[in-house]
C-alpha cells in the first residue's frame, strides 16, 4: 500500500507519516472550504438569473451553515467508528453529487435541497472536526501548530477561491466556476484514497512526538449507541462552565466570519460600486493574512495563555468590524480592513481547540469541539439570514455588521471567565 512504503520512506529520513497525514487533510480541507464558500460569489448572479431576494438565497445558505455545525459531533463520532479516510470519501462524494445536481436547478427549493441541505450534510461530515481529530490523534506535539495550519485551510479555501471562481462567473456564468470547484474536490478524494490513515497506529507507528502506540480505544456497538454518544457527551459537557464560555464565544466567531464577511461582503461591496472580482481580491488577501495570521495563532497556543490570545482575537476583530461600516469603502480602506480582520479570521481556533482538549481530554476533544463548532454554525446562519434580512428591509448590510463588531466586544470579555483550574477531564462513555 502506498502509505506504508511512504511511510517507511519517511521514517528513514526522520519524518513521521503524521505530517503525510495533516497535509491531506489540509487539502480535503481546502478545498471543502471552496465549496462552502462558493456561493458567496453566486448570489448575485442568481438574484439576475433567477429573480431570487437575498432574503430568500440567505436563507438556503443559513440552512447549510446549520447542517455544518450540526452534523459535527456525529461526524466526530463517525470518524471514531468507521474510520477518518472512510468519512472523508463520502463527504467529497456528497458534496460533488450536490453541485452537479444544482448546474440545472431552476426553483428555489431546489437552491434549499441542494445548496442547503445535501451541501450542509456533505461538508457537515468533515468540517472543522476533522482538523480536531487529526490534530489530537495524530501529534502529542506541535497540535497547536498542526490546529493553526488546518484551520488555516479552512478560511483560506474559501477565500482563495473567489477571485478565480468570481472572474470564471464573469466571463462564462456560475455553473463554469462550480464546475471548477467539483475538480478540486475530485483530485482531493484520489489524495485522500491513496494517502490517509485513520491512526498511527494503523501503521504502527505512535503519534509525533510520544512513544507508545496507543491502540485503537473499544466503540459503540451498536447504531443506537452510536448515534446516542455524542448525546451523552453533551450531557457531560455542558455541566462544565467552560463549554458554555466555549460555546457561547464560538457563536459570535461563526457571526462574524462565515455567515456574514464570507456570505455577503461581495454582495455589500457591490452596493458600493466595488465589482465582484475586485470584492472577491480583498476576500483573498484576507484569506493570504489568515494564513500567516492562523499558523501564528497556533504557535502561539502551544505557549501562551489561550484564555489571552482569545481576548485579543475576539477583540482585535470586533474593532475592524466596527471600522468598516465608518471607512469610504476606497480601495485603500478595504485594503487596511483586509489586512486586520484576514490576520484574525480563524485565529481563534487553535486556542478554542487547546482549551477543549485540556478541560475534556484528548479522545473526546473533537466530539465536545463538535459540539462548541455547533455553536459557531449556528451563530454563522443567523449572520447569514440577519445580513439578507437587513439588506432586503434596510437595503443595507451595515448594521449587521456594527451588530457583529459588538458581539466580538462581548466575546473578548467572555473568555476571561474560562476557569484556569484543574482540567475537568470527561469519562469515556
Amino acid at each position: 500500500m502506498l502509505s506504508t512504503a511512504l511511510a517507511a520512506r519517511l521514517s528513514d529520513r526522520g519524518l513521521h507519516y503524521g505530517w503525510a497525514v495533516a497535509g491531506t487533510t489540509f487539502l480535503t480541507m481546502l478545498v471543502v472550504a471552496g465549496a462552502v464558500g462558493a456561493p458567496g460569489v453566486f448570489i448575485v448572479p442568481l438574484q439576475k438569473e433567477f429573480g431570487w431576494s437575498a432574503a430568500d438565497i440567505s436563507g438556503a445558505l443559513a440552512i447549510r451553515f446549520l447542517l455544518f455545525g450540526g452534523m459535527g459531533p456525529f461526524a466526530a463520532a463517525f470518524m471514531n467508528r468507521f474510520g477518518v479516510r472512510r468519512m472523508m470519501l463520502i463527504s467529497l462524494g456528497i458534496v460533488i453529487g450536490g453541485l452537479l445536481l444544482s448546474l440545472g436547478m431552476s426553483r428555489l427549493w431546489q437552491l434549499v435541497l441542494l445548496w442547503g441541505v445535501v451541501i450542509g450534510i456533505g461538508t457537515g461530515l468533515t468540517a472543522m472536526v476533522l482538523g480536531a481529530t487529526i490534530a489530537t490523534r495524530w501529534f502529542a506535539q506541535r497540535r497547536g501548530l498542526v490546529m493553526g495550519l488546518l484551520s488555516a485551510s479552512t478560511a483560506t479555501g474559501q477565500l482563495a477561491f473567489l477571485p478565480l471562481l468570481a472572474s470564471l462567473t464573469a466571463s462564462h456564468g456560475w455553473r463554469a466556476a462550480l464546475l471548477l470547484v467539483c475538480g478540486a474536490i475530485l483530485l482531493a478524494a484520489v489524495v485522500v484514497l491513496l494517502l490517509m490513515r485513520d491512526r498511527p497506529s494503523d501503521l504502527g507507528l505512535p503519534p509525533y512526538g510520544d512513544s507508545a502506540i496507543q491502540p485503537a480505544p473499544l466503540q459503540p456497538p451498536g447504531l443506537g449507541a452510536l448515534l446516542l454518544s455524542p448525546l451523552k457527551v453533551l450531557r457531560e459537557a455542558a455541566g462544565v462552565p467552560t463549554f458554555w464560555i466555549l460555546f457561547f464565544s464560538f457563536y459570535i466567531c461563526g457571526a462574524s466570519t462565515n455567515g456574514l464577511v464570507q456570505t455577503h461582503f461581495i454582495a455589500m461591496c457591490g452596493d458600493y460600486g466595488l465589482a465582484a472580482v475586485g470584492a472577491a481580491s480583498m476576500l483573498a488577501m484576507m484569506g493570504l493574512f489568515d494564513f500567516g495570521g492562523t499558523l501564528a495563532s497556533g504557535w502561539l497556543s502551544d505557549r501562551f495563555d489561550n484564555r489571552w490570545l482569545l481576548f485579543w482575537y475576539y477583540g482585535l476583530r470586533g474593532l475592524s468590524l466596527l471600522y468598516l461600516p465608518f471607512s469610504d469603502f476606497s480601495l485603500y480602506s478595504l485594503s487596511i480592513f483586509a489586512v486586520f480582520y484576514g490576520l484574525d479570521w480563524v485565529a481563534t481556533v487553535p486556542p478554542t481547540v487547546k482549551l477543549t482538549a485540556q478541560r475534556f481530554g484528548p479522545e473526546k476533544a473533537n466530539i465536545v469541539f463538535g459540539w462548541i463548532f455547533a455553536g459557531h454554525q449556528l451563530g454563522a446562519a443567523s449572520a447569514a439570514l440577519g445580513g439578507g434580512f437587513s439588506r432586503t428591509v434596510w437595503q443595507t448590510y451595515m448594521p449587521a455588521f456594527i451588530i457583529a463588531g459588538l458581539l466580538c466586544l462581548v466575546g473578548a470579555a467572555m473568555v476571561l471567565l474560562i476557569n484556569r483550574g484543574r482540567p475537568a477531564t470527561l469519562a469515556l462513555v
